[in-house]
């Protein structure tokens, strides 16, 4: 068990605005199968799991060979569903990777797991750098700023810092970096983090990372060259089938 690193991605059925989505197709495969074999890919990587509260994305998690385990449907977050899973498996990190992120890159994982194994005290996870000022001022888009040893000091959906100092893109961009959403956790820092009472700013921003800041979990934060790719709505699918074409008639 020592040093055991799992993936767990949470595949939630329902969504406001694309039901069904972990199953959505992908040039033919569940969106949930490119995320599943990109995990797979990771070096570091002892075990992948798919965390559902749905029957059907359960069967075609086995149906392409992958492992996966039916959770609540009454977890409150992706983390929450990642702990429930935890309890049955053993392994001493934890990695949450979102399973709506068809483009995840094995080297992303590769990058939180090991500044985990460095930090095992803390939630480990990632920013890239800011592309333009669009991003900065994008609700949409989360922002973190840390200290000088890598930890965060705040994530927001507003622009952070406030630029009264009218700082240039340039200056501004070595200060804020986009969040990338996937968190790595030692098993009791998990535990005790989704046993927490939800917090204030979380409840704000809408933001369950800024429970684990109030509440004195430390997180450190990584830099990566990924650009995450998420897929929210059915539209998306398109686009990232595009991308996926174009990368395949590169390779």
């Amino acid at each position: 068990m020592s040093g055991e690193v799992v993936v767990v991605i949470p595949a939630r059925y329902g969504s406001s605005r694309f039901p069904g989505k972990p199953l959505a197709p992908i040039l033919g495969r569940p969106m949930v199968e490119h995320v599943y074999r990109a995990a797979t890919a990771a070096k570091g990587v002892s075990r992948v799991l798919v965390a559902t509260d749905h029957r059907g994305i359960l069967d075609a998690v086995r149906g392409f060979g992958g492992e996966g385990v039916l959770t609540s449907e009454d977890c409150r977050s992706g983390s929450d569903r990642v702990a429930e899973a935890a309890e049955g498996v053993e392994g001493e990190f934890f990695i949450n990777l979102q399973g709506d992120e068809p483009l995840m890159e094995p080297a992303a994982l590769e990058e939180v797991i090991s500044l985990l194994k460095r930090s095992p005290d803390a939630i480990a996870t990632l920013k890239r750098p800011l592309q333009n000022l669009e991003e900065y001022e994008d609700p949409n888009c989360v922002k973190v700023v840390c200290d000088c040893k890598g930890f965060a000091l705040y994530f927001s959906r507003s622009p952070i810092p406030f630029n009264r100092g009218r700082l240039g893109f340039d200056e501004l961009s070595t200060m804020v970096g986009v969040h990338v959403g996937i968190y790595g956790y030692h098993r009791e820092v998990l535990k005790e983090f989704v046993n927490l009472p939800e917090g204030r700013m979380e409840r704000c921003e809408s933001l369950e990372q800024l429970r684990a800041l109030e509440y004195g979990i430390p997180i450190r934060v990584a830099t990566t060259s990924y650009v995450s790719v998420g897929v929210d709505t059915p539209k998306d699918v398109e686009r990232v089938e595009a991308l996926l074409k174009k990368e395949n008639d590169n390779g």
